[in-house]
């Protein structure tokens, strides 16, 4: 059992910050909708409420009753007798309820009230009649005393269902179905089924707006960008207390893409924006295919900015130009950072990006990080994008580990060479790579050197990249090639590694699971190269551990094993109703590496953490404790590793 850390290794401070939140975490799940108006429309005899000082909406009860005075009664009582699910939408909206409280009616004279009491009915029904309830009975009594107290009582009656929908899709759409065109049947089928409203559920407008919505959008969406409404109409028989809902959208024509012109482009080709495109002149428009190129754009280095549209106003739809407008990023550019992480501890560090070097359509990036017992130095190669979404890369690197009481010191270089392809969902690399270090224990220098071939996937299906919650993301690796060692033997060696994240909605949660296994297939003799090795602990990996901690040892220092598995779970959501951006959460991860299956002894993490979930990414900061080592380690990190 390794010992406990000394008292550097516990940050109080932060210990008591995050504690903290552990009152907020356990209490009820923050929604950024209370307070606001609901979905449905607020008829117009239902005015909004008054917005408060700081123009952020609806001042709350309790300042608009500080305004006027906490010991100063209100005007008027109001008392609502209604089922509690119509009660607090009535209360909200009714103007009766809402000055109440309003500082400006605290002289209200009798005709004043009496106004107000004889309007109430009216908008009652206009707000039930957004539930679906069209013959409800509104009754509004005044009872004696100081303040007066005004009754409102409600009874909604049968609440109004559907029975008949009518949903056609004309245009060309529906003549390319006639035509036996399986696309466009599909769509409308699709269109048809997921239309939420079926016959015998409540009509409500909220959903009856939502609904129409939907078919526009999907139209719009699937390769028919002027889509538009024939007509719509909910006819409610109120006595009968139901309504048959009509709806017929006009498709418009089909739309293709055309050729892409661009704006903007002062120091980089245009070539470099049309390979980046993902689809061919003559493929049929989809909304998702320009927002995935879009994204292509912002991410490829060379442009600060990117807006991407069709041009639904050209009288050629089977052709229809691209429209893209960039802003671009300099010529060159150096940052210089500080910072800390669990890797390195302090650091320091200088970047330098060169997006045109020597001349050639190439971008060169180089860097310099100098840390508390770490220090890199790399050097990265990559072309300007080529077509079917390729770029060619070349790097080189050399990394410094000085070593610590468990960690044994290395050096580790490597060269490299390949190509890149980033999809809709799948990246893909390959690469030719020769690696090398120098492992130093009590025992002396152990030196290995690989060349080898890589191969790299990761396949992503998520609601965003950048800040997933919902889908799945699935990386694999595999490398094969030939390693030498100065004490070891020489022969040929396979690389495998894999793994697997979660993301799912919980209720007012969010899950986050993975897992993640790899293993070097080599006869025991031969000597792979550190780079190549496994080892776990750290930001991404078991939490409350030092960053690559976690291995076989020699000789009592730490060193790279041959096969790896971690696992962690974790569970976070928005505890502040003013800043959702901000989650807190609590999470175990476990694992380990180890030479053989058999040696692996997975190790315990766990703790909590608070998330900034900026539009850049997440910056999390965990507070973790290591079960094995007994002792609290504090992780800070920014993204999202794949």
């Amino acid at each position: 059992m390794r010992k406990p850390r000394g008292a550097a290794r516990r940050p109080p401070a932060a210990l008591l910050l995050l504690a903290a939140l552990c009152p907020l975490l356990l209490a009820s799940p923050a929604r950024a909708q209370d307070g606001a108006p609901p979905a449905a429309p607020v008829p117009e005899a239902a005015p909004r409420p008054e917005a408060a000082p700081d123009g952020s909406g609806t001042a709350p009860d309790g300042e608009r009753a500080g305004r006027r005075g906490r010991d100063t009664p209100p005007p008027y009582t109001v008392e609502i007798v209604a089922p509690d699910a119509l009660e607090d939408l009535l209360e909200k909206y009714l103007d009766l309820p809402r000055f109440r409280d309003d500082p400006g009616l605290a002289d209200i004279t009798e005709g004043e009230l009496s106004r107000l009491m004889s309007a109430t009915p009216a908008q009652a029904r206009s707000l039930l009649e957004t539930e679906g309830y069209f013959t409800p009975e509104v009754e509004v009594t005044r009872q004696p005393g100081t303040p007066p107290r005004v009754r409102i009582v409600v009874r909604p009656g049968p609440r109004t269902t559907i029975n008949r929908l009518t949903l056609e899709v004309q245009g060309p759409a529906q003549e390319q179905a006639a035509e036996g065109d399986a696309r466009a049947a599909g769509l409308i089928e699709s269109i048809r089924e997921d239309w939420p409203m079926q016959e015998g559920e409540p009509f409500l407008q909220s959903e009856w707006t939502r609904s129409k919505g939907l078919v526009l959008s999907r139209l719009r969406a699937e390769g028919y960008p002027g889509a538009s409404w024939s007509g719509t109409a909910a006819e409610i028989d109120a006595p009968a207390s139901t309504a048959r809902l009509f709806v017929v959208a006009d498709s418009g024509p089909l739309y293709r893409f055309g050729p892409v012109r661009t704006e903007g482009l002062k120091l980089y080709r245009e070539e470099a924006v049309v390979n980046l495109r993902g689809f061919s002149e003559g493929d049929i428009y989809r909304e998702r295919l320009l927002l995935d190129y879009q994204e292509r754009l912002q991410r490829s280095d060379l442009f600060q900015a990117a807006t991407v549209v069709l041009d639904t106003t050209t009288e050629t739809p089977e052709a229809a130009p691209v429209l893209v407008r960039v802003r671009e990023h300099p010529l060159r550019n150096a940052t210089l950072n500080l910072g800390y992480s669990d890797a390195t501890g302090p650091r320091v560090g200088v970047e330098h990006t060169h997006r045109r070097v020597f001349g050639w359509h190439w971008i060169a990036r180089s860097r310099v990080q100098l840390g508390q017992n770490q220090t890199t130095v790399e050097s990265e190669l990559i072309s300007h994008p080529k077509p079917r979404l390729y770029r060619n890369i070349g790097a080189i690197g050399f990394d410094r580990f000085e070593g610590d009481s468990t960690r044994a010191p290395t050096r580790e270089w490597r060269v490299r060479a390949g190509r890149r392809q980033e999809g809709e969902r799948l990246e893909r690399l390959y690469y030719a790579e020769y690696t090398g270090s120098v492992v130093t224990t009590p025992l002396g220098d152990s030196t290995a050197q690989a060349l080898l071939g890589n191969y790299q996937w990761i396949w992503r299906r998520l609601d965003s990249i950048i800040l997933p919650t919902e889908g799945y993301t699935l990386s694999a690796q595999a490398g094969a090639g030939y390693a030498h060692g100065s004490d070891r033997g020489s022969g040929p060696f396979t690389r495998l590694l894999g793994r697997l994240t979660w993301y799912r909605p919980l209720g007012g949660w969010y899950a986050q699971t993975r897992v993640e296994a790899g293993q070097v297939f080599a006869q025991d003799e031969i000597g792979v190269p550190e780079p190549l090795l496994f080892r776990a602990g750290g930001d991404d990996s078991v939490r409350g551990y030092e960053h690559r901690s976690i291995g076989p040892r020699v000789a009592g220092t730490v060193v790279g094993g041959r096969v790896l598995a971690t696992a962690s779970a974790e569970i976070a959501r928005p505890f502040l109703e003013r800043f959702p951006q901000l989650w807190g959460a609590f999470f175990i991860d476990a694992g380990a590496a180890a030479d053989t299956w058999g040696a692996l002894d997975p190790v315990l993490g766990y703790g909590i953490g608070a998330r900034y979930r900026s539009p850049v990414g997440p910056l999390r900061v965990d507070l973790a404790y290591g079960q094995q080592e007994r002792s609290l380690r504090l992780h800070i990190s920014v993204g999202i590793a794949f």
